[in-house]
């Protein structure tokens, strides 16, 4: 049975979802492999300097930030962040070059950013004939040093700009690799028979009105107050389903607010794909995951790009622009606007066939890629 080490971190949620989706579709095509799952912020906490400085793990200052909306300077963060990470280039290449050497996996997958160099220096080291294998879980890299490094390794990329990057970087084609998208849950493309109008009257809300899902991430945001009070008071005919992860204060104050339209106010749940089987469109951040997510469910997108945006997300606005799956406003005081815009039937017909013309595999494509990696490669003596 061949070993995989699939390597992830919790900065953001995106990293741990993407390798939970990849085993289990791993498991559920019985393929002949063990997969372990390393979490390389537990791995590295002895060399983490951040942790050292501040009591917090690189992973929990990363997640901070994105809780409070601490993002505009975020591209002067991911410098520093940088600078650290090459001081300490070398103790971490030592301590993952032991690891690898007890362990002996056949095949290494990264699903994390910023560390692959690290990775497959030491794996050069310790192991010379396992392949590193890095899955993109963003749209684009965002160079230098983030995703896409300038050794020898495989590349999975779910666009064709990511693919032109890493082939810009002098990869060949037999080390890269396209599928059709980013990893999304299974449960994403389950087959769901659903009574849509009795669902909506379950959560209170009209059954025949159009329906905006908003959404931001797991720890959502207070800018979602401010979107449902501008929509609230914008006379559009519409509903909204507000899911606010785990923000307990911002769920009470979204149930406080006086209203005139149906809203179904949420906190923290696993039911995402339920509730965007009864939305519309969505409203949200240009993550990867949440756009692929939507677009999955056939519904249009509107999201925001500005300085506040993460760098390494504002190529996912740009996407959703080339491809006219919805509409990017420079802020969302702009939502009124935008969701008027998108709501003129004729061009909701056009965003809602572009974007139900998305067909994304990717998570049921990769185990695929990754026998034909093994095929390749030797287990090492």
């Amino acid at each position: 049975m061949k070993r995989v080490d699939l390597v992830y971190f919790d900065a953001g949620g995106g990293h741990r979802a993407a390798a939970n989706a990849l085993i289990q579709v791993i498991a559920e095509q019985k393929r002949p492999w063990y997969v372990r799952l390393i979490n390389l912020q537990e791995l590295l906490d002895s060399l983490d300097i951040f942790r050292k400085i501040t009591g917090l793990r690189l992973q929990d200052v990363y997640n901070l930030m994105l809780r409070k909306g601490w993002t505009l300077g975020s591209p002067q963060l991911m410098r520093v962040m940088h600078g650290v990470i090459r001081l300490y280039h070398g103790p971490t290449v030592r301590l993952l070059e032991k690891f690898w050497a007890i362990d002996r996996p056949d095949l290494v997958v990264s699903v994390v950013p910023n560390f692959n160099r690290a990775m497959g220096q030491s794996l050069r080291q310790a192991l010379p004939s396992v392949p590193l294998v890095t899955i993109l879980t963003d749209f684009a890299d965002y160079p230098p040093h983030f995703w896409i490094e300038r050794q020898p390794q495989y590349f999975i990329c779910g666009t064709d700009r990511a693919v032109g990057q890493a082939r810009a970087m002098g990869h060949d084609d037999a080390h890269v690799f396209r599928t059709s998208g980013m990893i999304l849950a299974p449960k994403f493309y389950e087959a769901v028979e659903l009574d849509r109008r009795a669902e909506r009257q379950k959560l209170g809300l009209d059954p025949d009105l159009l329906a905006g899902l908003v959404l931001f991430g797991g720890h959502g945001s207070r800018v979602m107050l401010d979107i449902a009070r501008r929509l609230d008071a914008s006379g559009l005919k519409l509903q909204l389903i507000l899911i606010c992860g785990r923000s307990e204060a911002l769920v009470k104050d979204l149930h406080a607010m006086p209203r005139h339209i149906p809203m179904f106010v949420e906190g923290f749940t696993k039911e995402v794909p339920h509730y965007m089987r009864l939305s519309d469109f969505f409203i949200g951040k240009p993550g990867p995951g949440s756009i692929s997510e939507a677009l999955a469910m056939k519904l249009p997108v509107l999201v925001e790009k500005n300085a506040w945006t993460l760098p390494q997300e504002r190529y996912n606005a740009d996407w959703i622009v080339e491809k006219q799956t919805g509409i990017v406003l420079r802020n969302f005081r702009y939502i009124v606007q935008a969701v008027a815009e998108l709501l003129q039937p004729e061009n909701y017909r056009r965003f809602h066939a572009y974007a139900a013309a998305i067909e994304n595999r990717a998570v049921f494509e990769i185990p695929d890629i990754l026998d034909k990696i093994l095929a390749t490669c030797e287990k090492p003596s």
